[in-house]
């Protein structure tokens, strides 16, 4: 009987729920529909394809942009016991054909290719490689109007007008709303759902430092990583010079750094790459030409030495911290000299007019007196009507007055220009400039017009930035970068909503106080936590991968956290799966066991299951114990029957009966299993609950061990 997708996601990813809306995306794409996924960095899109392609009947075909990137996303599925592989020009033909003739024979779930090779090669690898869907992986280089456009996926469009019957999923965590609609356009998707998940990524810092001269930024960065000597992270540069000084500079301090930028040679860029991956160098001082093929989930900061040349970069790189959902750091540095150089290069571009109207969206986003997580958020057409707290401007807030009437001004001047014209019309309008343009048009006959005239052009700018940071205007690039009036702001404008804006004041220099380390995670043993960090190193060396496709911080954090000292414990920490758990389970619970050191006896000193004891002689119920200490329910009901075992709870009867410890016995005996709880629950067809049968268990084994003394003693 085939699984379900949420037996798929336990299964092969130790999770036991989807995250927001993971599961309808699967459902949808599996029924053959057509779908735009827009999801942040680390927010979930690596389920979202290869789940139901476990599910359908075929392959399902990823294209996706970077040779590393495939690796990466390869060999992650394989740890997790998925059947994947790549074709790519690494390979000889040889090699390729072998894998070809793997998908045909029905042995792979998930092939990834690039654009060049599928179009390159479709007929042949289509008609080995039978697909059951297509996912277009980095959606956003189809898109002339992306940040990342790339020539060769504009082919890709031919190929879903061949496969007409075929579902295709477009994924992406950077698109704003042209770039959706120009996805959905150049990839000729049918009718497509589009599902756009929350780009907050609450568990990042955000902070800007402005006016900071070279010395003083050198400093502020060495002291950051001090603070930081464990954790992995990234420094973006502007230019190559940049990228090798600093990391010369950081070299000589003894900080494990490297630098990567399109001047050093493949196998130099190659080398560096490989190193931050595996754990081998800390910081890597780069270009924005290292990123996208990075997968690594445990970079802990992400700092930007020169200001982005626009949000989607911006949000895309900071999004390299923190993939696994731990709290991580991100500091931008701004100054006007970066400034003037973006500004030359948007200039120059081949896109100038759409290149300089992001920079200056990045520009307020680094100058901003309002919450900087609702500027990118904002941006991504997402609204956030609370402050976040974790920015520098909420944690030193400025002063705010209501500004309705200066919103309504604007907007009213924006309406009664019907939504056509840009910010510098606007400005002139309101400040009742009698400009050739103005009045050839006729807005000199505006009943707005010279309605703003106390509020100098500059600072009319900055409340405009303010607007469409705050979601009551949106610009549209493809209409000449006219502003249009959101939802939002029709409520205001109509008297139904207030609108509050911030004073406009200098930009404030950075503090030079230095940083305070946040703690990775809550209530967990650091000692142990390094030394699951070293064993997992161990295995990553042995079979030369990165560390994190063995385990991700977060889940050994959990480990260091629950301590788990049974299969059934270790199967109920996040990101252990049944393929992880054959592989490596048995390892980390060896040296986990090892470190509490408790043998037949329980450790005092910080003891799990000891502060599980102490609450229930409390009086206090396995639930409460649960809610008390933060634990899994099953984990807390494991405690119980392991401190059963060791003598120190005499009796379980409370919590689970005899019958049900008969049935259990009698299942043990029919199928020869007495670790995997699984097998036993369904033998069962689930009529006795998985901690009643770990409960079980353990009287079981009581009661032989029981039955072996009297034998024994001949009685």
């Amino acid at each position: 009987m085939p699984l379900s997708a949420s037996q798929i996601l336990k299964k092969y990813f130790g999770y036991d729920s989807f995250r927001s809306q993971q599961q309808e995306i699967i459902e949808k794409v599996s029924s053959g529909k057509d779908l735009l996924v827009l999801m942040p960095t680390g927010g979930g899109k690596s389920v979202c394809f290869p789940v139901p392609a476990l599910m359908l009947d075929g392959v399902c075909i990823v294209v996706s942009p970077l040779i590393s990137l495939m690796k990466d996303q390869v060999d992650a599925l394989k740890s997790n016991g998925i059947a994947a592989a790549f074709l790519n020009s690494s390979q000889t033909y040889e090699q390729q054909q072998h894998i070809l003739e793997a998908c045909y024979r029905k042995e792979l779930a998930l092939l990834y290719v690039s654009p060049e090779k599928l179009s390159a090669d479709l007929t042949m690898i289509t008609q080995m490689a039978k697909p059951s869907m297509f996912a277009i992986d980095e959606a956003h280089c189809i898109s002339a109007w992306g940040h990342d456009f790339r020539l060769e996926y504009t082919q890709i469009g031919a190929i879903r007008e061949r496969f007409d019957q075929v579902p295709f999923i477009a994924l992406t965590a950077t698109a704003d709303k042209v770039t959706r609609r120009d996805i959905i356009n150049q990839l000729k998707l049918k009718d497509p759902e589009v599902f756009i998940s929350s780009f907050d990524r609450p568990n990042l810092s955000l902070e800007v430092r402005a006016g900071v001269k070279p010395k003083q930024k050198l400093e502020q960065i060495i002291s950051f990583i001090d603070k930081r000597r464990s954790q992995s992270g990234i420094i973006y540069c502007l230019s190559r010079n940049n990228c090798e000084e600093l990391a010369t500079s950081l070299v000589e301090l003894g900080i494990e750094a490297c630098s990567y930028h399109a001047g050093l040679s493949a196998a130099q860029r190659a080398k560096a790459q490989e190193d931050f991956i595996n754990d081998e160098v800390q910081v890597v001082c780069a270009t924005i030409a290292f990123g996208m093929g990075i997968d690594k989930s445990n970079v802990r900061w992400v700092i930007h030495y020169n200001l982005p040349k626009n949000i989607e970069s911006y949000y895309q790189e900071v999004g390299r911290a923190g993939r696994d959902g731990l709290p991580s750091d991100t500091v931008l540095y701004y100054n006007y000299a970066d400034l003037t150089m973006l500004n030359k290069f948007a200039a120059e571009s081949g896109q100038a007019a759409i290149n300089l109207e992001k920079l200056k969206r990045i520009q307020h986003y680094a100058e901003a007196d309002i919450c900087r997580r609702k500027i990118l958020l904002n941006y991504f057409s997402e609204n956030l009507e609370h402050n976040c707290n974790n920015c520098d401007v909420c944690k030193n807030p400025r002063k705010h007055f209501d500004g309705t009437i200066l919103v309504q001004k604007a907007l009213s001047a924006i309406a009664r220009m019907n939504e056509k014209e840009g910010a510098s019309m606007l400005i002139d309008v309101l400040r009742g400039s009698m400009k050739a343009e103005i009045t050839e048009a006729g807005y000199h006959n505006l009943k707005t017009h010279g309605a703003g005239s106390d509020i100098s052009a500059f600072d009319w700018q900055r409340y405009i930035m303010q607007m469409l940071s705050l979601g009551i205007l949106e610009m549209a690039y493809d209409e000449n970068f006219a502003l249009k009036i959101t939802q939002y702001g029709k409520d205001i404008l109509f008297g139904k909503r207030r609108a509050e804006l911030t004073m406009l004041q200098p930009l404030v220099k950075a503090d030079k106080k230095t940083d305070t380390k946040k703690p990775a995670a809550a209530g967990y043993d650091e000692e142990l936590f390094n030394r699951l960090r070293q064993i997992r190193k161990n295995l990553a060396l042995e079979e030369e991968v990165p560390a994190y496709i063995i385990f991700s911080d977060a889940t050994l954090y959990e480990m260091a956290r629950d301590k788990p000292a049974s299969s059934d414990e270790m199967m109920n920490i996040t990101g252990v799966g049944e393929h992880k758990f054959r592989k490596y389970g048995e390892q980390f619970l060896k040296h986990i066991d090892q470190y509490l050191g408790k043998g037949k006896t329980l450790a005092k000193n910080g003891n799990t299951y000891l502060e599980t004891l102490n609450l229930y002689h409390q009086g206090l119920s396995v639930e409460a114990i649960a809610t008390k200490r933060a634990l899994n329910l099953n984990t807390v009901y494991s405690h119980m029957a392991h401190l059963y075992l060791l003598g120190r709870l005499d009796d379980l009867s409370k919590l689970v009966s005899d019958e049900e410890v008969n049935l259990v016995e009698k299942a043990v005996k029919q199928t020869g299993e007495t670790k995997t709880l699984k097998l036993l629950y369904e033998h069962l067809d689930g009529r006795i609950a998985y901690h009643k049968i770990r409960l079980a268990l353990a009287v079981a084994e009581k009661r032989a061990e029981k039955s072996t003394q009297i034998n024994a003693s001949g009685f």
